[in-house]
């Protein structure tokens, strides 16, 4: 006897098969900053590791901004169930907003601490503002990633791919946006607080 799928178990499988491999890519992320960070943790030992390093203000305001993305992708994933495109629209655009903010307070905030008198690279440059920069760097890949999905979802919203029906591509987005905030908070915290 043949077993037939109907059309809403094959996309009820597809659906979960795109969220396994989204789960399967951010466990891979999550172990390259463990091993980042355990190696920050082994460096602090070194007699040239700086203990008054305090991170610069942008930081904290960068931190807010990308709490507030994790908000937003939430609200308008929320928007999108109830089929109210509008409000989904400005959620998706308040999103990307405060991740563009975020990605400019990085910056500056790399610039505060070449102002303070520290370096990344060179001969002015220091083990612990190196590692800073390399983690942060490597979280604004990821986030880069995370900005391109994110306008894919916009143009996809503008096309009206998305109703209450069909919401994956914004749950996908809004997953992998709350993992970005989640692993930020984290470095930020970690960098904080282990100094």
């Amino acid at each position: 006897m043949e077993m037939t799928i109907t059309a809403e178990e094959q996309k009820s499988r597809t659906n979960r098969s795109y969220k396994l491999i989204l789960l399967f890519a951010m466990a891979s992320m999550t172990m390259m900053f463990a091993g980042l960070t355990s190696a920050f943790v082994v460096s602090k030992s070194r007699a040239d590791w700086l203990k008054d390093f305090q991170l610069p203000p942008a930081f904290y305001y960068s931190t807010a901004a990308i709490i507030g993305c994790s908000v937003t992708f939430h609200l308008a994933k929320k928007a999108i169930q109830k089929n109210n495109n509008s409000t989904t629209t400005m959620y998706l655009l308040a999103t990307l907003g405060l991740g563009i903010l975020f990605v400019i307070l990085q910056f500056v905030g790399f610039g505060q601490i070449v102002e303070s008198g520290y370096y990344f690279t060179g001969s002015g440059s220091s083990i612990t503002t190196t590692f800073l920069y390399v983690v942060t760097v490597v979280h604004l890949i990821h986030l880069a990633g995370g900005v391109i999905s994110l306008l894919i979802i916009i143009y996809n919203h503008f096309k009206q791919k998305y109703n209450s029906s069909q919401t994956l591509g914004i749950e996908l987005g809004a997953m992998y946006w709350h993992f970005l905030d989640l692993l930020w908070v984290y470095l930020f915290l970690f960098l904080y607080f282990f100094k």
